[in-house]
């Protein structure tokens, strides 16, 4: 697990005294997360998600509880921010900025099948839908601004064929343009393990600090490079079809999107190759859990480089 701000159980009693949640009763660190401290809390009132940010800058905050209060209004099963007794989402704990948010019931797939993806592709158009009318705004942070930093940060850590790979499709974004593409706020994370099912329906979306506003149609690459792989990189049609369905059914795409698909999976998966490269090449001190490897990613954008994959909608 990674808990780089370690919190006791009087620290956080404490703490609580901000809020109106009752006395604690259980304080338990998450086991997984790479960003952030993840605690879980149960209080004599309810269960909660404690989050101490350690590398967000505190000025975009506001942007990711805002936006989970938002779609959490508009009926998204995401976690709703608890307000403290001055009505303030953020706090501070341990000398690192905090939020309290409501903990969803339910697990997440290793394995979904069609229904499952079709139902994700349904939540993700009601979510894209609800976002239009949120207000804040904070560019992708992990867009091509950060590709390129990250690119130059890991090159010199990568043999000569992924230096190339990475120089090339690099060089391939940078020619794309999509300023007719519906944007939005996006989730741009929401991979198997940050879905909860519960009885067979999602029961909740979670981890929105990767969130910002982008092309609508790069939050579904991203899912469809997670949840429809088969044979490690190459895309399951059936699993394809489906989650492309469900958001279709609540969103229509255009046909700008159509013909961007095959660019913007290439993007989702060249943006987590590079974290990847970055987690296992530059971690930090601190870091308890093993960097996932950048190879799986990397297999992915050979793949859709290779397969042009057309719209399976």
């Amino acid at each position: 697990m990674s808990v780089y701000t370690p919190v006791t159980e009087a620290e956080l009693a404490a703490w609580l005294g901000n809020y109106s949640v009752g006395t604690l009763a259980a304080l338990e660190p998450i086991k997984a997360g790479i960003e952030n401290t993840n605690y879980f809390v149960t209080t004599s009132q309810g269960r909660y998600v404690l989050t101490l940010f350690e590398r967000l800058p505190a000025a975009e905050l506001p942007f990711y509880l805002d936006l989970m209060a938002h779609l959490a209004r508009h009926g998204i099963p995401c976690p709703a921010p608890i307000a403290d007794l001055q009505d303030r989402y953020l706090q501070q704990l341990n000398g690192k900025p905090a939020a309290l948010v409501t903990r969803l019931p339910g697990r997440s797939l290793d394995a979904p099948g069609e229904r499952e993806c079709g139902e994700l592709g349904a939540l993700l158009g009601r979510l894209h839908l609800a976002g239009r009318s949120y207000p804040g705004y904070l560019e992708n942070p992990r867009g091509p601004k950060w590709w390129r930093i990250a690119a130059k940060e890991v090159m010199p850590f990568l043999k000569k064929d992924r230096s190339e790979l990475l120089e090339k499709e690099l060089r391939f974004q940078s020619e794309q343009r999509f300023p007719d593409l519906p944007r939005g706020p996006v989730h741009a994370d929401l991979f198997r393990d940050n879905t909860l099912f519960e009885k067979g329906r999602i029961s909740g979306v979670i981890d929105f600090y990767f969130a910002g506003v982008d092309c609508l149609l790069y939050d579904i690459a991203v899912c469809v490079n997670d949840w429809c792989l088969k044979d490690g990189a190459a895309l399951d049609a059936g699993r394809t079809r489906a989650l492309l369905a469900g958001c279709q059914g609540v969103r229509p795409f255009t046909p700008l999107e159509q013909a961007a698909w095959p660019a913007m999976l290439r993007a989702a998966a060249l943006r987590f190759w590079l974290s990847r490269l970055h987690d296992y090449h530059l971690p930090r001190a601190g870091m308890l859990v093993h960097a996932h490897d950048p190879e799986h990613f990397r297999r992915i954008l050979e793949d859709r480089v290779r397969a042009k994959a057309p719209w399976l909608a």
